[in-house]
């Protein structure tokens, strides 16, 4: 699967939560709408989350040094990560308290329609960035649904902007739902729940970012199909199995495939060469992600297992 995109969805979720959070702090010193200022702080961290992920892209383009061979492309995971805190802590934890807090202090709300409005533009703007999220998201999820897109997609933007985004619409509409319900009892209690349901969204959103951005962190290798394609692309011509296969994401584009392979011991060091060479490029063609690939040869032995064996995760004993 492709991890390259998401640019165009960061900037339209950028521009769209700019706007929304300077019009829903109007909203809010207007109303005094708990609501109001949930979303309020939720738009400007999502703000704030857009711009890390664009500074995450730009410096997972720096150059490899001495210090850092392998390049810096894990800074996107990085940023990602701050970013599903950043959620938790600037739009759940927040959330959570001005809404127990609204529950003792009882607040009548001022000017209701006023919110109304703001919060009606505000889903019609969320839904332009989320489309668009939506729409470079479906090239790279291929037939896998969107959970699953969710759960392995080593592009770390776009899972961030597409639950954001889904966050911050189901967040609008209950803000939304708890003006309403203020206005028509006449008990601002309601507000102060739609609130602490914010809250609850928003830390449900962050706890599946936080997890799935630190595994990429961590260092996740390629899955299941893929690694049947570099085996696949891997054995051919003198190159009889692959004994073991060891792969990680360096960064949303770029994967390390390092694996031992069996050659015959009949072949001369010249032709191992060129088979490795052969078999570097045959897996070049069908993973490009494939930037650092090393291949060890090793003599084929009659004990060994079959493909499925050599894959085995522990490398065998020499």
């Amino acid at each position: 699967m492709s991890a390259s995109g998401g640019g165009k969805a960061i900037v339209a979720a950028l521009a769209a939560n700019a706007g929304i959070a300077v019009a829903k702090f109007v909203g809010f010193l207007v109303t005094g709408s708990s609501s109001m200022l949930a979303e309020s702080v939720h738009s400007v961290a999502d703000t704030s989350n857009q711009g890390l992920l664009l500074l995450g892209r730009r410096r997972a383009k720096r150059e490899a040094t001495e210090q850092h061979p392998f390049g810096y492309g894990r800074d996107r995971f990085f940023y990602s990560f701050v970013v599903a805190l950043m959620l938790f802590t600037l739009g759940s934890v927040f959330a959570l308290y001005e809404g127990i807090h609204k529950l003792s202090a009882h607040e009548e709300l001022t000017s209701p329609l006023v919110a109304v409005i703001i919060l009606l533009v505000a889903i019609g703007l969320e839904t332009f960035s989320f489309r668009t999220a939506v729409k470079e998201s479906r090239e790279l999820k291929g037939d896998a649904s969107w959970w699953g897109f969710i759960r392995t997609s080593v592009n770390p933007e776009l899972p961030v902007v597409l639950l954001e985004d889904l966050g911050a619409l189901v967040g609008l509409i209950l803000a939304l739902g708890g003006v309403g319900l203020s206005v028509l009892t006449g008990d601002p209690v309601w507000d102060a729940i739609g609130t602490i349901c914010i809250g609850v969204l928003l830390g449900i959103i962050a706890v599946i970012l936080i997890v799935e951005t630190k595994s990429l962190l961590m260092g996740e290798g390629a899955s299941a199909p893929q690694r049947r394609t570099i085996t696949d692309a891997l054995v051919g011509g003198p190159v009889e199995r692959v004994i073991h296969l060891r792969t990680q994401y360096l960064g949303p584009e770029e994967l390390l495939v390092a694996a031992k392979i069996a050659v015959s011991a009949r072949l001369p060091a010249e032709a191992i060469a060129e088979a490795i060479d052969h078999a570097e490029a045959r897996l070049r063609a069908e993973v490009p992600e494939a930037r650092l690939v090393y291949l060890e040869p090793d003599l084929d032995r009659s004990d060994a297992g079959p493909v499925g064996e050599a894959l085995d995760p522990t490398p065998p004993t020499r």
